[in-house]
């Protein structure tokens, strides 16, 4: 902030984050290993400084976390925080050399993709590139191939696999309130007034066409009790899909 935009109040400088334990990290073989996954990212956030953290359900691979795994994830938090002695100094890792080497090469990893970037024209014109989305598509598929090739360890998948099938329990799908929540839909659109959300949902595709902001035509569709599907269908019709490796 201070050397590339000149920033001099040090409220600007102050980087705040939030920290989501890693969803794809979670495997549906062996669930139960996913409770130690997110403990050892919980902790890795928490001596990384992060001021607000998201501990992912065990069970997050199979669907929708269970009232069971939402308490475990939060009972994770709570034994971190409160057990560990991780929260009692600001900075635990202060003076490691290693923390201090890997913080040095991941600031230098990050110059060198906004250099990158940078030289493309920058984030619009790097995304209009596909740049991004090709980073994130070759670090998948690498991803993916070490793990296929046994390069990287994933106990539970590729080691120490379990012939025995476990049963899992997983958050439970009710009928009924899919029904419900279809009939609530059909309601709203019988009682709104039809012509005021045609004319909103008008301005959202106009706007669509143009540079103008698309926040206050999506805000004003949706006070006309426009649903959430229509105002993307016209998003959809004026920018079409992303389609990977398009």
């Amino acid at each position: 902030m201070t050397e590339r935009f000149g920033a001099k109040d040090p409220r600007s400088k102050m980087l705040r984050f939030h920290t989501q334990t890693g969803g794809s990290t979670l495997t549906a073989q062996q669930p139960e290993n996913n409770i130690v996954r997110v403990t050892v990212q919980t902790l890795a956030a928490a001596l990384g400084g992060t001021q607000s953290l998201h501990t992912n359900g065990f069970d997050e691979a199979l669907g929708l976390p269970t009232t069971r795994a939402a308490k475990i994830a939060l009972r994770t938090q709570q034994v971190v925080g409160f057990e560990s002695g991780v929260a009692d100094t600001v900075d635990p890792l202060a003076g490691s050399y290693y923390i201090e080497s890997l913080t040095d090469e991941v600031e230098a990893a990050a110059n060198a993709y906004l250099d990158r970037i940078d030289e493309l024209g920058g984030a619009v014109a790097a995304i209009e590139a596909r740049f991004m989305q090709e980073e994130i598509e070759a670090a998948a598929y690498s991803f993916a191939k070490s793990v296929d090739d046994g390069e990287k360890v994933v106990v539970g998948v590729n080691h120490f696999v379990d012939d025995e099938g476990e049963h899992t329990e997983v958050f439970p799908i009710d009928v009924a309130l899919q029904e419900l929540q279809v009939e609530r839909t059909r309601s709203v659109r019988a009682g709104r007034d039809q012509a005021a959300v045609d004319r909103a949902l008008g301005d959202v595709a106009g706007t669509a066409k143009g540079e103008g902001n698309l926040l206050v035509p999506m805000k004003a569709a949706l006070q006309q009790m426009a649903t959430l599907g229509e105002v993307a269908d016209v998003l959809r019709a004026e920018f079409g899909v992303y389609q990977p490796g398009g």
